[in-house]
């Protein structure tokens, strides 16, 4: 029992402390709904500034294969869902509008 225990103990200081997991170079459509949510609302208020809907969906792209707009659609589901303020909602009902009408230039889907 007692090489037992130290045993667990050892391999959690060294999973923990020594060597712990990093993860780097990943692609943003692994993370947790909130922080999807927190990603998209930071490209809606990217894009209240700068205007640029092709922006914008290259932004959204990263975080899968569904429509830009349905990526904002489900966003405003969860920001109404979770308070949001209202700047916050109107920031996302805004991309929501620019991705619901934005065509891709030349082909090229986002």
């Amino acid at each position: 029992m007692i090489a037992a225990g130290v045993g667990i103990a050892l391999g959690v200081i060294y999973g923990w402390m020594i060597d712990p997991i990093e993860y780097t170079d990943v692609t943003p459509n692994i993370l947790r709904e909130d922080y999807r949510a927190d990603y998209v609302l930071m490209v809606a208020e990217a894009h209240q500034k700068e205007q640029d809907p092709e922006l914008a969906a290259r932004r959204l792209a990263i975080l899968g294969s569904d429509s830009p707009a349905q990526i904002v659609t489900v966003t405003l589901n969860f920001a109404a869902n979770n308070g949001f303020t209202p700047n916050e909602m109107s920031a996302l009902q805004g991309l929501l509008t620019a991705m619901q009408t934005y065509q891709p230039q030349g082909g090229s889907v986002p």
